[in-house]
């Protein structure tokens, strides 16, 4: 399968050609009006500096359905400790920063200071949201996405605190099961999203539920109170 350069055309390839490994295309830009389309067929950007901008369609994808979410007793006796405040879309750009800084095994962050302006900019549009984990003032764990019809899509979470970002996903999965929400993309599986119900589907299968959740209208606006 070839990867597709991106003019200045907003248009991506047919998601069913891309590479083995997921990737699609390269190149374009993170205006809103490119990143929405790209989530619309399936399509996310993940790179590192100084590459191009990378974008995938993996096959298999990972999700989350709210039916699945596991929530360990551990993890329901820190939700009973009410020791943390929990928030919606009150510091997108704090997350998206903390998520940037946050420790990787050594690896490097893809979150750069485009991605920042870009998914800041979904957020303004009322599609990018951000769950907050406080103790007392201090920000230590939550998560950001963007949501479209009845489907999040799971960009990174972080924890300053033992299980925070496992706090943070669950309170959005107890939101978006309330909506009806069918899933979360999660996109790439690993041993964390596992543990708490995540599993890998085929690239067929999430573009079918992914065309069904855009049949619904999208919830824009602040999800702080409702």
């Amino acid at each position: 399968m070839s990867v597709y350069l991106l003019s200045d055309e907003l248009l991506f390839p047919d998601p069913q050609f891309a590479r083995e490994d997921g990737l699609i295309a390269f190149g374009g830009d993170l205006t809103p009006s490119r990143l929405l389309l790209a989530y619309e067929l399936g399509i996310f950007p993940w790179y590192s500096e100084p590459d191009p901008i990378l974008w995938w369609s993996p096959d298999p994808r990972c999700v989350l359905f709210p039916d699945e979410l596991k929530v360990s007793k551990s993890m329901r006796n820190v939700i009973n400790q009410k020791r943390y405040s929990i928030t919606f879309d009150q510091d997108f750009r704090g997350v998206m920063e903390k998520c940037q800084n946050a420790t990787r095994d050594g690896e490097g962050t893809w979150i750069t200071q485009e991605v920042i302006s870009g998914y800041v900019a979904l957020h303004e549009l009322g599609v990018g949201h951000s769950v907050e984990v406080w103790e007392g003032d201090e920000l230590v764990g939550g998560l950001y996405g963007l949501s479209l019809g009845r489907m999040f899509f799971g960009e990174s979470m972080f924890s300053e605190r033992s299980n925070t970002s496992k706090l943070a996903l669950i309170y959005l999965m107890n939101k978006l099961k309330d909506w009806d929400f069918d899933l979360i993309d999660c996109q790439i599986y690993n041993e964390h999203l596992g543990s708490l119900g995540a599993r890998e589907i085929s690239r067929d299968t999430f573009l079918e539920k992914l065309e069904n959740s855009l049949k619904f209208e999208t919830r824009k606006g602040s999800w702080e109170g409702v």
